[in-house]
């Protein structure tokens, strides 16, 4: 089984199951009845590669189906995308090097995985930074102007193009001790990307993280080589990781962040109305994608609850318990700041204000 995606270092995978092929990503929805956009008739055919991180089925795969299928159709089908499901054409590192070179044209991919090349990337790592609410982070993905311009144009140095931001769900923990209060966490063997911040902010709470490919990382939690990890609950019921943990924790510490990326000397080459018909499609697609994850999410929160044969224990934090996390995870940010940050953490500041401001309070 191919445990991909959300997380992980540069471990190869073999496709896993399509556990979600009634996914809404294999119809065309909103975008499916639009007229092909004006000059379409002026396009030459032309293929493109759109490669993800995870396998066919989950979020960001349906995702890059529903992007291809609304641009086959602006364009009269003279646009053909070709989607790759991670592990199609290497690891996350080979897909990064892929775009930045234009031999792939466009991918999904996290922050995360970029950490080392756009060191403010990392901000996405933070825990309890984002709003508590799956809508009003995606209301802020879609509108700051720290993340859309600022980030950007970081990414942009690189020769990559982040186009839209869009959450994947709220991040859960699966361990065997019942994570409810920091003092759970206490020498547990956490398992984390390779990143100095996921790192400090699990050491915050007086864990012990191992960096742990994805390929490994399934039969490390069965044998105990790690104790505990993070994902959003679609993941961790399409990887079957609640099939050798005991307890799900209900955290929502943090939100699961896709970029949808394009090689930007690529992009900027494009006739205009290509380019146009790109960010319109991208623009459809952050509502598309936000009740797509919502469906799943609950959809597989269902799966874990009525698993008999693997019984998991749900908990639930309390705003009460989740202040005691949150206040060991807020000095992490004065370490991304210092350690991590190459503008003196100019544009988490800059988010900061956004979200307070759109917050309202």
């Amino acid at each position: 089984m191919l445990l991909a995606a959300c997380g992980g270092d540069d471990s190869e995978g073999d496709s896993g199951d399509d556990t979600t092929d009634e996914s809404s990503g294999d119809d065309s929805s909103e975008g499916g009845d639009e007229e092909a956009s004006e000059g379409s008739s002026d396009i030459e055919e032309q293929t493109w590669r759109f490669v993800t991180e995870e396998v066919q089925g989950q979020v960001q795969y349906v995702y890059a189906e529903e992007f291809a299928n609304r641009m086959s159709e602006k364009s009269d089908g003279k646009i053909n995308i070709e989607v790759y499901e991670f592990g199609g054409l290497g690891s996350e590192t080979d897909q990064v090097e892929q775009l930045q070179s234009g031999n792939v044209e466009m991918a999904v991919m996290s922050p995360g995985f970029t950490g080392n090349m756009v060191a403010e990337g990392q901000l996405f790592a933070l825990h309890f930074l984002l709003p508590d609410d799956t809508r009003a982070v995606q209301d802020i993905l879609n509108e700051s102007e720290a993340l859309n311009t600022d980030l950007r144009e970081r990414y942009e140095e690189y020769d990559i193009s982040p186009l839209a931001y869009w959450t994947e769900g709220a991040m859960q923990w699966t361990s065997n001790v019942g994570i409810q209060e920091p003092s759970d966490f206490e020498n547990l063997k956490m398992r984390v990307q390779t990143s100095p911040l996921i790192m400090e902010s699990y050491e915050a709470y007086g864990a012990s993280p191992q960096s742990m490919s994805w390929g490994e990382l399934y039969t490390g939690l069965d044998q105990g080589t790690v104790e505990g990890q993070e994902n959003p609950i679609f993941f961790i019921a399409d990887a079957s990781f609640h099939e050798v943990q005991d307890t799900m924790t209900i955290s929502n510490h943090n939100n699961y962040v896709a970029m949808t990326t394009v090689n930007t000397t690529w992009y900027e080459g494009l006739d205009e109305n290509i380019q146009t018909m790109i960010d319109e499609t991208t623009e459809e697609m952050q509502e598309w994608v936000y009740e797509e994850q919502e469906r799943q999410n609950e959809e597989y929160l269902t799966v874990i609850e009525e698993d008999t044969e693997n019984p998991t224990e749900i908990i639930e934090l309390t705003e009460e318990q989740r202040d005691e996390f949150r206040k060991l995870a807020e000095p992490v940010r004065d370490f991304y700041r210092d350690e991590v940050s190459t503008v003196d953490g100019a544009i988490l500041d800059k988010l900061m204000e956004e979200i307070e401001s759109m917050s309202g309070e």
